[in-house]
């Protein structure tokens, strides 16, 4: 059956010496793997390969077979145009970066079209910010991500509450005895994080490199431990280089 519908590239690898296979978050159907034939052979048309890059904004007409592992695409082409993101190093790591993390979270096949408009949106503003304030948008993703999945942080950092359990997800008055927390500066700074719900005004929120880089690193075990299946981030490491 042929379908429209709009997708987010999240990986593409060579398969034979012309064809890619690419893993597509797409609106309609969840994360699928299509065989794209031909594009990387001399005679490919327009460099159609380059459509298939990570965090990639596609519009889609694709023939979907359910219970097919492997499906097929009949056209593609750019859903949105980056003006800067593909250029600009902080931006394109953090774009990499949050892309990959979609590869790891979303089950094959699963259908989620809040977290896809949300991801759809979200690559445009990153592209549309100033580089000099985008820092803050690979903490964001996280969150928001986390939330939409539904495991998201209770309460509010105070001086009554000023430790945030990773295993309870929400913030205490006590240091939890066997769990891994963020307490005082670092999880006041979370707090703040938490409450932003628009990623047009994520530069009012200072974190120096140390501390984001932490909070990071916090959320991405606190992600480990309600999704298994989630893995190591290989970009974490170039964006922690890039966002010093």
């Amino acid at each position: 059956m042929l379908q429209n519908t709009r997708g987010i590239a999240l990986r593409a690898v060579k398969y034979g010496d012309t064809s890619i296979i690419a893993t597509i978050f797409t609106e309609l159907y969840g994360v699928q793997s299509y065989m794209v034939q031909g594009v990387r052979s001399s005679k490919a048309k327009n460099n159609k390969a380059a459509l298939l890059q990570p965090a990639t904004l596609l519009d889609m007409v694709v023939y979907h077979k359910p219970n097919t592992k492997l499906q097929r695409i009949k056209e593609y082409q750019y859903g949105y145009i980056y003006t800067s993101l593909q250029e600009q190093i902080i931006k394109n790591s953090i774009a990499l970066f949050s892309a990959e993390v979609l590869l790891r979270i979303l089950p094959e096949e699963a259908v989620m079209p809040e977290l896809f408009q949300f991801a759809f949106q979200y690559f445009q503003q990153l592209d549309a910010m100033p580089s000099g304030d985008v820092a803050n948008f690979p903490l964001y993703f996280l969150i928001q991500c986390s939330r939409i999945l539904g495991y998201e942080i209770s309460g509010t950092y105070s001086s009554q509450t000023p430790y945030l359990h990773m295993q309870d997800g929400a913030f205490t008055a006590t240091p939890p005895k066997m769990d891994t927390y963020l307490h005082d500066e670092d999880a006041n700074a979370l707090s703040n994080m938490l409450n932003i719900e628009d990623a047009a005004i994520l530069k009012t929120i200072a974190l120096n490199g140390e501390i984001r880089n932490r909070l990071i690193d916090w959320y991405i075990e606190f992600m480990h431990s309600h999704t298994q299946h989630m893995g190591n981030i290989k970009s974490l490491a170039v964006l922690r280089a890039i966002l010093h």
